[in-house]
């Protein structure tokens, strides 16, 4: 990436944490760096494109850097935790990303490579080659979706307390809210649950792996 492009693309995401997603347009952008709109599709044809740059400006920091510690390999289950966790971090700190993410496919070259350290994981752990890519498709969104989730606040109650929102419906109309309605109540711990979903994942890839033995 040209240290142009990249410098423009760092401006579009600034705009996005300061204003959000719907405030990053080819004008707003150049104003921020100070050029004329045309002058923009030298490095971005169009929003589409731009769009597509941010997706691959964000995965970037998803990907290993050349720096890493030397030592043992990482395993696949390893790489998927660690890609996981970095997806997290990134909507963590740019809240409107993960709808991005969603709405835009993996074309540009970190977006791809990304998505290749899914692949190689899923062929390491032994997943049949026809299975990769819709292990991968499952891994990615519910990885996207939780974050994308947690980012919104969805997991939270919001102005009314999950007992008061159960109470607005007739008594027994919510039978399975009622079976587990102990635990509905208690505080969520979004990092715990994150964890035990990732080790799910887990098990259900090895499960996938030996099925294709």
């Amino acid at each position: 990436m040209s240290g142009r492009r990249e410098e423009i693309l760092d401006a579009a995401l600034a705009i996005a944490d300061e204003r959000g997603l719907e405030a990053v347009s080819m004008r707003a952008l150049a104003e921020r760096v100070g050029v004329t709109p045309m002058a923009l599709y030298r490095h971005v044809k169009d929003k589409a494109a731009l769009l597509d740059g941010m997706v691959g400006r964000l995965l970037s920091a998803l990907l290993p850097t050349d720096g890493a510690d030397a030592g043992e390999e990482p395993t696949w289950d390893q790489r998927l935790d660690a890609l996981a966790h970095a997806c997290r971090a990134v909507t963590q700190r740019h809240p409107w990303a993960a709808h991005l993410l969603f709405s835009r496919p993996a074309v540009t070259p970190d977006a791809v490579r990304a998505v290749d350290i899914i692949y190689l994981a899923l062929i390491e752990a032994g997943v049949p080659e026809p299975q990769v890519p819709r292990l991968e498709r499952l891994i990615s969104t519910f990885v996207i979706g939780f974050a994308a989730s947690e980012a919104s606040g969805r997991f939270t109650p919001g102005a009314l307390d999950p007992r008061g929102r159960r109470s607005q419906l007739p008594a027994g109309e919510l039978p399975g809210h009622s079976r587990v309605g102990p635990w509905l109540d208690l505080p969520v711990d979004l990092t715990a649950e994150f964890e035990a979903d990732l080790a799910d994942i887990r098990r259900m890839v090895e499960s996938v792996a030996r099925g294709g033995e």
